[in-house]
């Protein structure tokens, strides 16, 4: 008896579920009429829906930031629904809700659709039965029985208004000052939270882009050390098989096919910045006489931010200048290097050889804001002329005391020396040894040579400089000159952040 009275009342409740059910499938599926006032839509819809489309949160999954912003509006109002709502061109969609199941419900029927139409304002409407706009509204009538509303707008920096945050109570009341207030302030960290959402999610897009470059150019760079491998291979095999002639013709056609264009650049680069001024001279005169321009010109003006334009042109013209000087140097070492074998051998004074290196080095040596006089120390001994490469001997002398000198320099920008109590200091030592050598030492009170790289000095293209500073063949070449042109001897002593010592040998009798 007992249960057959508890399948009836089972078959009762399952039957009243569905009509409930078919009631919101026929509301959903607007089988249902409703004649409550439908909100018209905002004087810059297409703009505003296209904002609300930038900011990518319809249809996202609930997130807790938001969730607590909607239980804090409930909370402090006290109603039993709160709802954070998007009003997209069909429907308004709920990113975080309490108290209500529904995801979301047609646009005719959208309290929020109407709360948009007044951006600026609050949306109170204390007894919607009593309001001609909702009396009739399906909402109203049947579930979820919303009998009072407050929606606050949720408007972008731009002036948007996107959808609300809002409280819904099933019985007619109003909210207090504070309330409302409160419901404000939650509003615009709603937008707040959204804007930081859509930064994020940028920076993360940003931030996975880099990792892809990054892995990429990983890649590429082990791709490139494994090339620079190659080609520093092949230049040995080819220094040891006494092949210098033939790389130094390729080497010379390169640095010739750079120079051409280069020159070219280099040579109107005066004329750029000369005609760059007398046309910012001309705007400059147009501005003083027509210091009204028309609202056309101003908003150009505005738009390619014409002061910045001014500053960094000649910015730009600078370092297409330093460029163009750089690739010159470079150019003048490649033919250097590309010449090692067409010095004739001639019979010289080294110390004339050294003391010119000096001179061209002056302006190196000078104080400078890297760093104060740079002193040169010479101690020359009596020893005899040599037969030799003239040409390239200087060139070595040369790179040596670059060398130095950019030692110097880097230890007063890491303060390894004082510039109050310290001083560049280049020796020059010269001595004959009892193997018939004449011994060249030069000898810097820079940074030293770290333990790690103490090997690889030498080898073609390697380099600890800053990029632009170096290109790593100086001191290849001088051991080229020193070791393979002369059978001679070309070694280092180094203490670490506190200098070097280069010792040169070559002998009396070549």
């Amino acid at each position: 008896m007992f249960s057959s009275i508890l399948h009836s009342v089972n078959r009762y409740l399952i039957s009243r579920f569905r009509l409930v059910r078919r009631l919101f499938l026929n509301l959903t599926h607007k089988k249902l009429t409703p004649k409550a006032t439908v909100a018209p839509l905002p004087d810059n819809e297409p703009a505003r829906l296209k904002s609300l489309d930038s900011y990518q949160i319809l249809d996202t999954s609930p997130e807790e930031v938001f969730d607590d912003l909607t239980k804090l509006a409930s909370h402090i109002c006290d109603t039993p629904i709160a709802l954070i709502s998007l009003v997209d061109a069909h429907r308004q969609w709920f990113k975080s809700r309490v108290g209500l199941d529904a995801t979301e419900t047609p646009r005719e029927l959208a309290f929020c659709a109407h709360a948009i139409l007044q951006p600026e304002e609050i949306l109170i409407v204390p007894n919607t039965l009593k309001d001609k706009r909702f009396a009739a509204n399906p909402l109203v009538q049947l579930e979820p029985n919303i009998k009072f509303y407050a929606g606050t707008p949720l408007v972008t920096p731009d002036g948007f208004p996107l959808g609300t945050l809002c409280v819904i109570d099933r019985v007619p009341r109003t909210l207090t000052s504070e309330q409302l207030e409160a419901l404000q302030a939650l509003g615009r960290q709603v937008i707040t939270q959204m804007e930081l959402r859509i930064n994020l999610g940028k920076l993360e897009r940003s931030i996975t882009k880099r990792q892809r470059i990054e892995k990429a150019l990983r890649r590429s760079n082990k791709q490139l050390k494994q090339t620079l491998q190659e080609l520093r291979n092949a230049q040995v095999q080819t220094i040891q098989g006494e092949k210098m002639s033939s790389l130094g013709q390729i080497v010379a056609g390169i640095a010739h096919e750079i120079n051409n264009p280069v020159n070219f650049i280099h040579a109107n680069l005066p004329h750029v910045n000369r005609y760059t001024e007398e046309m910012l001279n001309l705007l400059a005169l147009y501005q003083k006489q027509y210091p009204n321009p028309t609202g056309e010109i101003q908003a150009y003006s505005e738009e390619i931010d014409r002061d910045f334009l001014i500053e960094d042109l000649s910015k730009i013209l600078g370092s297409m200048q330093v460029g163009t000087d750089r690739i010159h140097k470079i150019v003048l070492s490649l033919r250097n290097f590309s010449r090692l074998d067409e010095a004739e051998k001639k019979i010289v004074d080294i110390h004339e050889g050294i003391d010119s290196s000096i001179l061209i080095l002056q302006h190196r040596l000078k104080a400078t804001e890297k760093h104060p006089l740079i002193e040169v120390i010479k101690h020359y001994a009596g020893i005899p002329r040599l037969a030799c490469y003239a040409s390239q001997i200087n060139q070595a002398f040369m790179n040596i005391l670059l060398n130095s000198i950019d030692a110097i320099e880097a230890a007063f920008e890491f303060s390894y020396l004082s510039w109050e109590k310290d001083r560049g200091e280049i020796h020059i030592l010269t001595e004959l040894s009892d193997e018939n050598h004449v011994i060249i030492r030069i000898a810097d009170n820079g940074t030293g040579i770290k333990e790690n790289i103490q090997k690889r000095i030498f080898d073609p293209f390697f380099t600890t400089k800053a990029v632009g500073n170096g290109i790593g063949i100086g001191l290849s070449i001088t051991y080229q000159i020193v070791v393979k042109n002369h059978s001679g001897r070309l070694n280092f002593m180094t203490e670490p952040k506190k200098g070097t010592e280069f010792s040169v040998e070559i002998p009396i009798y070549l």
